[in-house]
């Protein structure tokens, strides 16, 4: 496996890459890989002739006094991960690569991007949508893949691929595999790796209250009362709080009062200093 860490090189990589032909899919990260981001690899080999990923811990997307110093950084154990998966080439930028002395541009794309995480971190889906803009921009990869566990964001940069007419990739290229989870039912993140042991067993109540919400959604009625007994759970179970708990529509995120046949339940929740999301359809089709 080849690793880049600056344009030139990831360039003149890109063009030996494809030489021979053949597809190239994009796996980005931002490291301390798990096996969730694995699997967007195996995906994207099964899908591509070459995969490409990249690790970059994107300072744009991070608010004040959130965990941008402390995310873990362990680019050697990721380099080996990916290696041992098959993948053609590391895209490993410096911050100061991908955004150099003077750069000034960020994008935003509106609706979407509003409430859930948006709303309790601003600025974040300008920095995701920007920073993947630049690497669909740098690889022009013919296909991306990335994880549902963060399903707004996926929404986010469909929406601006879509709307900035990013052809290659283009919105049906742009690819999310479900959630991979630790036998609890935990969805994989590397922010588990915060948890202490008590917290890390109190976090798995959360799949399992948002499970129990999702049952009595099914059934039918307002939203009001299993959300608010979702929340009692968590905070009972040891959670600090809860940033939000609600049910929107998979497609257009748009916030839902009851099941539409098309919703999905989403959670943030907070536990030490810790914070989880999680999400889950609620109607089979979504």
């Amino acid at each position: 496996m080849q690793t880049a860490r600056t344009l030139e090189v990831l360039r003149n990589s890109l063009s030996v890459l494809r030489r021979d032909g053949g597809r190239v899919a994009l796996v980005p990260t931002m490291g301390a890989l798990h096996e969730g981001h694995l699997t967007l690899v195996r995906r994207a080999k099964e899908a591509a002739d070459q995969v490409v990923a990249s690790i970059f811990v994107n300072p744009r997307q991070f608010g004040a006094g959130e965990d941008l110093d402390a995310y873990p950084r362990q680019l050697q154990r990721d380099s080996e991960l990916l290696e041992a998966e098959g993948v053609a080439l590391l895209w490993a930028p410096t911050p100061e690569e991908v955004y150099p002395q003077g750069y000034a541009t960020n994008i935003s794309v509106a609706g979407v991007s509003e409430g859930l995480c948006g709303g309790d971190r601003p600025g974040h889906f300008d920095g995701v949508a920007t920073v993947v803009c630049k690497l669909f921009n740098q690889v022009m990869p013919d296909m991306a893949f990335f994880g549902e566990k963060d399903w707004q964001q996926l929404a986010v940069i469909r929406r601006m691929a879509r709307d900035l007419d990013l052809t290659r990739p283009h919105v049906d290229a742009i690819h999310g595999v479900a959630i991979v989870r630790e036998e609890d039912g935990l969805a994989m993140s590397s922010r588990n790796a915060y948890l202490s042991e008590g917290q890390r067993a109190s976090a798995a109540s959360l799949p399992r209250a948002m499970k129990d919400a999702i049952a009595v959604l099914a059934e039918g009625g307002q939203a009001e009362r299993p959300l608010g007994n979702l929340r009692e759970v968590l905070q009972v179970s040891g959670f600090d709080s809860v940033d939000y708990a609600e049910i929107r529509d998979a497609d257009s995120l748009e916030r839902l009062e009851a099941d539409n046949g098309n919703a999905r339940l989403f959670v943030a929740a907070r536990i030490g200093g810790t914070r989880l999301i999680d999400n889950m359809p609620v109607s089979r089709t979504a």
